[in-house]
Parts: structure tokens; C-alpha cells; sequence
């Protein structure tokens, strides 16, 4: 759902490892739980696909990196155009951005299963989500938290 130029340009200008914790895999598995997810809870499929490929894009660090979440949301309003994005979708994806990793749980369906769709990916590096930071009654289910943890691990397809 990416156009092929602005594509190559979030991989390009990924500051980080491709393949690292907050890279290409990483964002496919956030694709992946963000399009269960919207099956059941209702979510924008295209806004939380676009979520997955661009809310970790702008990072510096691996580590602590508070602004990366506002960086991507930037990037988002200046290629509005190229991603054919109407001012309200972009509105939500910014704010899905911009704030996936402040903790919040209350916001627009959409923004919900985005936050959702990268939480239950934090098994990557060995944490296993809590149900108190899921967002929708979807994404807190123990058979969804279960399948979603051994992917980010690495087990299971």
C-alpha cells in the first residue's frame, strides 16, 4: 500500500540497522498484528498497514528515543500527497505516530489497533505485553497475546 518512491525512501533514510529491533521485520510483524486486529475491531487496514512501515522510521536509536514517534508523524503531514492520504487520515496516522510510545490507550479505533498492533511485538526484545497497555478487546485476548509473542521471538509463522 506504499507507493515504490516513498518506500525506498523510509528504508533509505532509516538512520539504523534494516534488519534490527525497529526495522523491516520488526514493521512487518506490526503490519501483520495491525491487520488481524482491524478484522475485529474495525480499524482503517490501509491506515494501520501505512502505522506499521512508518512509526518506527525516524528513529536514531535503538535505545531511548523519545521524538522519534513526532519525527515519523512529520514525515507523514510532508508526503501527504504521495502517500494519498485525505487531511483527516493523516490527522490519525500523525497522531498514531506521534504518540505510540507514550503509553496512552485511549484515541480513535484506528489509532488503537495501531498501538496495539506494535505493542504485541515487544517480544522482540523479551518483553511480553500487558494487557493493561492493549488498547482493544481484540488485541487483549490470551491467544492473540500468546500467538503474537512467539512471533516476535521468532517462532511461528
Amino acid at each position: 500500500m506504499i507507493d515504490a518512491v516513498v518506500w525506498d525512501e523510509i528504508q533509505k533514510g532509516f538512520a539504523l540497522f534494516l534488519d534490527g529491533i525497529h526495522g523491516r521485520t520488526h514493521w512487518e510483524r506490526v503490519r501483520d498484528n495491525g491487520l488481524r486486529l482491524a478484522e475485529q475491531t474495525g480499524a482503517d487496514p490501509r491506515l494501520v498497514e501505512l502505522f506499521a512501515f512508518l512509526h518506527d522510521s525516524k528513529r536514531l536509536s535503538d535505545g531511548r528515543d523519545p521524538d522519534h514517534g513526532r519525527r515519523a508523524a512529520e514525515f507523514v503531514r510532508s508526503r501527504q500527497g504521495a502517500l494519498s492520504l485525505s487531511s483527516p487520515e493523516v490527522d490519525l496516522l500523525s497522531y498514531a505516530c506521534a504518540y505510540h510510545s507514550d503509553g496512552l490507550t485511549e484515541a480513535d479505533v484506528t489509532v488503537q489497533t495501531c498501538w496495539d498492533a506494535d505493542r504485541l511485538d515487544l517480544g522482540r526484545v523479551g518483553i511480553r505485553p500487558n494487557v493493561r497497555y492493549l488498547c482493544t478487546a481484540a488485541a487483549q485476548d490470551p491467544e492473540l497475546i500468546a500467538w503474537a509473542y512467539r512471533r516476535s521471538q521468532g517462532f511461528g509463522p
